[in-house]
């Protein structure tokens, strides 16, 4: 695999901008039921996608066990969520979570920030209750739970894999890791500002 050349990494930059910023993958916006459409609805919003893509972009570039624990923290605090969004118990604020989320990884990834392992997967894990509590909200009482549960962790750890191997990439290009943290960073104030 050849790496992106440097002068392509603002185009890049740009076009994660001008993605849709809209959270359709969030409550109210479709019926789900299953786990194809559970499988979906990650991959629904720009939202999801650019935090669980920076998950594994930031475990990459930390390497180590972070490879590993990085992604699984928010994949288990993400059922978490799931469970509470099931189960209607409310969560504050989650669409900003969901924003700020993006903000965080995409400066830890910009700034490399050398965070113990615990502590990025702290952090990663709870953002990750937000993504999570989506996902669960968004199931109808008439869906299969685990099915549809089932769904959004697949579609999540494949972005996860996604995101290490473009880490893993960036890693070898020393300028590429922090903008595309940087474009991260941008595209979660732009889903910030839309929730304004």
């Amino acid at each position: 695999m050849r790496p992106i050349p440097l002068r392509l990494v603002p185009v890049l930059a740009a076009a994660l901008l001008l993605l849709p910023q809209a959270a359709l993958a969030h409550p109210g916006h479709v019926e789900a039921a299953g786990f194809p459409h559970g499988f979906a609805h990650p991959l629904g919003g720009a939202d999801h996608v650019l935090a669980m893509l920076a998950v594994g972009l930031l475990a990459a570039l930390r390497g180590g066990r972070a490879l590993w624990a990085v992604p699984a923290a928010f994949l288990g605090m993400m059922i978490l969520g799931g469970a509470l969004g099931v189960a209607g118990i409310g969560l504050p604020f989650v669409e900003t979570g969901i924003g700020l989320s993006i903000v965080a990884f995409g400066l830890a990834a910009a700034f490399g920030l050398g965070l113990p392992v615990a502590a990025l997967a702290a952090l990663v894990g709870a953002f990750a209750v937000f993504h999570g509590y989506a996902h669960g909200a968004e199931m109808p009482e008439t869906a299969s739970g685990l099915g549809y549960g089932a769904g959004f962790v697949a579609a999540t750890a494949l972005l996860h894999g996604a995101g290490l191997g473009l880490g893993l990439v960036a890693g070898r290009l020393r300028a590429a890791a922090p903008v595309a943290g940087a474009a991260v960073a941008l595209s979660g104030v732009a889903v910030l500002a839309h929730l304004v």
